[in-house]
């Protein structure tokens, strides 16, 4: 009772004050409505936090839609985590699985108004990237992974270009797993990799070396006998030339009347008769002359032909032998049954921007039951073991159990031999029921976005357009071309000063990594 005359006495004292007075009222129980929904949202947002452990290199980053948070992991499991703000309702960060493409610590966006995206870490050509933001503890950003300032400044610096980045429309974490289909690697093969490298890249030098020359010779002969023609052509028509005067002296000397004239003729005939003779020797000197340098140029050809395949075949071993010493990537797609291959060259791409990756293996694979779902599944060479690598998996979209997924793959052998005893940490297979994403590139390790999670930051964004250049290093075996990649859209305006930015409750650990 004591309550309610209170608040009659207040709203008749309100009502004495007029409408001003009811409005500031209104206003002050709306906002008191408000503060509990409003502290119950912070009180969900997460908290940065860092593992009671000494951290190794980071393996993977997942990045999860629904609780807005992202999580970095090396070997031993979670090190570092965060809250983030992924793409808000029509710009939503695409789920999939990506990797990193091209670091840059003061980026300014191209698509948005010149933004300051700090420590910016791409994950697709056309723009998503994870970078330092304001989080105001819900999604927010135009289809880009937001996270805390001075966390992305502290894990810029220990992330690298093909790192694993998962964005998983749910909350999900690295489960340690085993299955024969796995990579096993042979130590004697991984301890072989250094030397056969060395090896066959002197070959490759040696083979390229014999190319060159081969070259050099066949465009020798080629251009030494460019002139043969012209030269036996002019002889082929002083040989006419002769034969015709030949034939006039015997006509004059049929026609003679006289001694005189029989004596003339007689003469004319003799000298045209040796002119003649002597251009038929001359020709047939020439083209005797001639038929050896055609061989010449014949012979060189084929022998260019085949120093140069055998440099590529070269080329291409010696490549093969020193990527062995690169963790793999493996790509399954049941929308194309093929399988996909990547290794990082490490070699800058020529049109800037990114890295270099070997795109050669690409095959078909046989799929059981290719009709059925199979998810998207992501497994990952977490370290070495005793007899092996230490797997873990990430599902991100259940189709299949992750098991069973690869009971249904029956992978080449010829490819897993090629490939799995030199496997390393950090190495992958990925199947997916999506295919490759047209994001994927000689630039690219792997981008496949799941088809049926909203995506409006993806699409809204111009897809890439390469253009092609052609490779001038010699490091295009199996890239085919490569290409530039434009990122200009429209530009859509943000206005900085209507985010609010997040602020961790407790100072962050410097201390980490």
């Amino acid at each position: 009772m004591k309550n309610r005359s209170t608040t009659a006495q207040s709203i008749r004292a309100v009502g004495r004050r007029g409408p001003a007075g009811i409005m500031a009222l209104v206003a002050a129980a709306t906002l008191a409505a408000a503060t509990p929904a409003l502290a119950a949202k912070q009180q969900r947002q997460v908290a940065e936090a860092v593992a009671p452990r000494a951290a190794g290199d980071p393996v993977m980053a997942i990045v999860s839609i629904k609780s807005q948070q992202v999580t970095f992991y090396d070997a031993d499991g979670w090190i570092v985590r965060a809250p983030v703000s992924t793409g808000t309702t029509g710009r939503e960060t695409p789920a999939g699985v990506f990797a990193i493409l091209e670091k840059n610590r003061e980026h300014r966006s191209s698509l948005y108004d010149d933004a300051w995206m700090p420590h910016m870490q791409r994950i697709t050509w056309n723009g998503i990237a994870l970078h330092g933001g304001p989080l105001p503890g819900y999604a927010a950003s135009h289809g880009c992974v937001r996270m805390p300032f001075g966390f992305a400044e502290n894990v810029f610096d220990k992330t690298y270009i093909g790192m694993r980045v998962i964005v998983s429309p749910h909350d999900t974490v690295p489960t340690e797993f085993s299955h024969p289909s796995l990579f096993v690697p042979k130590p004697e093969a991984i301890a072989a990799v250094p030397g056969r490298a060395d090896k066959l890249s002197a070959e490759a030098e040696e083979a390229t070396r014999a190319a060159d020359e081969a070259k050099k010779a066949a465009s020798a002969a080629a251009k030494e006998a460019a002139s043969l023609p012209t030269a036996l052509r002019k002889l082929e028509q002083q040989k006419t030339r002769a034969d015709a005067e030949l034939a006039f002296a015997d006509k004059m000397l049929a026609n003679a009347k006289t001694d005189q004239a029989r004596a003339k003729a007689e003469e004319l005939k003799q000298k045209a008769a040796t002119k003649a003779a002597d251009a038929a020797t001359q020709l047939e000197a020439a083209r005797a002359a001639a038929q050896p340098k055609r061989d010449a140029v014949a012979a060189t050809k084929e022998a260019a032909k085949a120093a140069a395949a055998r440099k590529t075949e070269a080329v291409k071993a010696a490549t093969d032998a020193k990527l062995a010493g690169e963790p793999v990537s493996v790509y399954i797609s049941r929308a194309t049954q093929k399988l996909y291959v990547r290794r990082n060259t490490h070699k800058p791409a020529p049109d800037g921007g990114g890295e270099v990756f070997d795109t050669s293996i690409e095959v078909p694979v046989t799929i059981r039951n290719p009709e059925q779902p199979i998810g998207t599944h992501i497994f990952t060479a977490m370290a070495k073991t005793g007899t092996g690598l230490r797997w873990s998996v990430v599902t991100i979209e259940n189709g299949d159990e992750a098991r069973n997924a690869l009971d249904r793959i029956t992978i080449p052998q010829d490819v897993w031999d090629r490939i799995g005893p030199t496997a390393l940490p950090r190495s992958s297979i990925v199947i997916s029921d999506e295919p490759l994403s047209s994001e994927t590139n000689y630039r690219t390790e792997f981008v496949a976005v799941l088809s049926n999670e909203p995506q409006g930051g993806f699409i809204t964004r111009k897809p890439t357009a390469p253009a092609m250049i052609a490779s001038d290093d010699g490091w295009d075996n199996g890239f085919g071309f490569f290409y530039r990649d434009p990122y200009v859209q429209p530009a859509n305006p943000r206005r900085r000063s209507q985010y609010q930015y997040y602020q961790p409750a407790q100072p962050m650990q410097r201390g980490f990594w």
